[in-house]
């Protein structure tokens, strides 16, 4: 199902934004900025979630028995899954998103974290929602050691608990925050460290086969959910509560790309299309083209994925040389 194919859907995200306090519009939109940047961040966010959800054909085709699908969507309290659902609620409310949203905070029950804090703003913002408590704090801390970081094990954990809990609400798909920055520092982590080339998919099934897991902030940079999430007061939980978080490898990763970024602006952007964009004839995967029988003459390959292309690197050179002349 196609969520950009119709002038009316392309011109719904490129109408004027409803003002904050407007009545007609859902509580979450109440406290957003009136502001003219702010609406043009609002509206690219909106733009790029669609975007992904419709690239990756996210929502399914109509039910037989009409019914619309059911999307669990996680929220932890940071920036990214309280900006996650506020896009959703308000794409569903644009009439652009056929589904039903249930929101979930696992409360994993680590030592001063603020119980009170979603449950107050879900009421409070009229929104559909499940707090599930379960102590897998006890459980990781029991198992790793207390000089290694607990993420691993915490993040496989609290997989299951939603995967079970989006079984019993009926939800086809459980969907998360990651956006751009997530998925390429996943990238670089399975290349330094896993010797693989994978990162973060916007749509995947499960390996029991029975639930999607979705990404549709897979297009958003960090930055401009970060800006949104401040635009919209957001009540933030930090996400080291836990205390594992210092050293992480992946925040190494992230400073490399940050650093690359504030030196080349644009760059993150590059590398987030580059992933979509791969040519099995030029790596070394043999299980995914045929080097063993590939020969000169071989049409099948003659000016396709084999043929030949100039550098990335000397054509972004050149362009530079003659700018400067």
């Amino acid at each position: 199902m196609s969520l950009l194919n119709s002038t009316t859907d392309q011109a719904a995200v490129q109408d004027n934004l409803p003002e904050a306090g407007d009545a007609d519009v859902p509580p979450v939109l109440h406290n957003a900025p009136s502001s003219v940047e702010f609406k043009k961040l609002r509206k690219r966010l909106l733009r790029q979630a669609r975007q992904a959800m419709d690239d990756f054909a996210m929502v399914g085709p109509q039910r037989e028995d009409g019914k619309l699908p059911k999307w669990l969507v996680c929220l932890s309290g940071g920036k990214d899954s309280y900006s996650l659902l506020a896009i959703l609620i308000e794409l569903k409310w644009r009439g652009l998103l056929p589904v039903d949203l249930l929101a979930c905070n696992l409360d994993q029950a680590q030592p001063g974290f603020p119980a009170h804090i979603l449950p107050e703003w879900f009421e409070t913002n009229g929104i559909e929602h499940l707090i599930i408590r379960e102590d897998t704090y006890s459980i990781v801390t029991d198992k790793i050691p207390a000089h290694r970081t607990y993420c691993s094990l915490c993040s496989r954990l609290r997989r299951g608990i939603l995967y079970r809990v989006a079984r019993e609400q009926g939800c086809e798909a459980i969907v998360l925050g990651h956006h751009r920055e997530d998925i390429l520092e996943t990238f670089f982590m399975n290349l330094f460290h896993g010797g693989r080339l994978a990162s973060m998919p916007p749509k995947l099934v499960n390996d029991e086969g029975d639930l999607l897991v979705l990404r549709p902030l897979a297009y958003s940079a960090e930055s401009d959910i970060a800006k949104f999430a401040q635009g919209m007061q957001f009540p933030i939980i930090p996400c080291n509560l836990c205390g594992s978080q210092d050293g992480l490898q992946r925040e190494e990763v992230k400073r490399m790309l940050q650093g690359w970024e504030k030196e080349t602006p644009g760059r993150l952007g590059v590398m987030a299309r580059a992933l979509g964009h791969t040519r099995p004839s030029h790596l070394l995967d043999r299980s995914l083209y045929d080097f063993i029988n590939l020969r000169p003459g071989d049409a099948s390959v003659a000016g396709g994925d084999g043929a030949e292309e100039p550098c990335g690197a000397g054509l972004a050179m050149t362009r530079n040389l003659f700018a400067a002349e």
